[in-house]
């Protein structure tokens, strides 16, 4: 089983075709309906199985069912690859649809939203998520904008560990501030160097600093249980 290539129409409907509700997969009981991610085989074994969303199942005259999916990309078949905060689960849902046997579906997998992923305490095998829909021809984003974060202004990789400052509330990377993870996980508290600055220059002009020292909360971590 392969992608075909992006932007190529679909078969035509011929007689004797119907549209069916769910399809077992083969040689297990889970049951696949339209609006379901699934896992389909690829043609080389030492890749892992592609990923797409069931549109529509149908069968023939002689029972053969085939599923109309829209294809997920992985960051490294996109055409900019792989980049730094993309997350291992990281999926394009993108606008490539096909036409596929049934037979090829491995499992099923649930793709979330990147908000809703960020929430998992444990990231099973069958989880990936979701922030950009991608155009397979041209390798444009929807969105093409996306918040970012730390000194080195990059978007947030939901697999990495960062740490909250209690000033400004910005997110950084245990690296991007000279710490390692295993600091960056013992820590109490924890200010950047800006606002670090930003006290000690209202403490020269009179003011307070600000009152961090008075919690007894540990500094706040982003960070993936995998």
């Amino acid at each position: 089983m392969a992608k075909t290539r992006p932007g190529s129409l679909a078969p035509k409907s011929k007689p004797g075709k119907k549209d069916l509700d769910y399809f077992t997969i083969r040689g297990t009981n889970k049951v696949v309906r339209v609006g379901d991610c699934v896992l389909m085989r690829p043609p080389d074994n030492g890749k892992p199985p592609y990923v797409a969303r069931v549109e529509k199942i149908e069968s023939d005259s002689r029972n053969n069912v085939k599923v109309r999916v829209r294809w997920y990309y992985r960051p490294e078949e996109s055409l900019g690859g792989r980049r730094q905060f993309h997350g291992a689960k990281e999926l394009f849902l993108s606008d490539h649809y096909d036409v596929q046997s049934a037979q090829t579906i491995e499992g099923k997998c649930i793709v979330h939203s990147f908000k809703n992923y960020s929430k998992l305490e444990n990231v099973g095998a069958e989880d990936y998520f979701c922030r950009f829909e991608y155009k397979a021809v041209t390798g444009a984003f929807t969105p093409d904008r996306v918040a970012v974060y730390c000194k080195c202004e990059m978007p947030y990789n939901p697999d990495d560990l960062m740490v909250q400052c209690e000033g400004c509330k910005d997110w950084y990377h245990p690296a991007c501030v000279d710490m390692t993870i295993e600091e960056a996980k013992m820590l109490d508290h924890f200010v950047c160097f800006e606002c670090t600055e930003d006290d000690a220059k209202r403490s020269q002009n009179g003011f307070h600093s600000s009152p961090v020292s008075d919690s007894d909360e540990k500094v706040e971590t982003k960070r993936r249980k995998r």
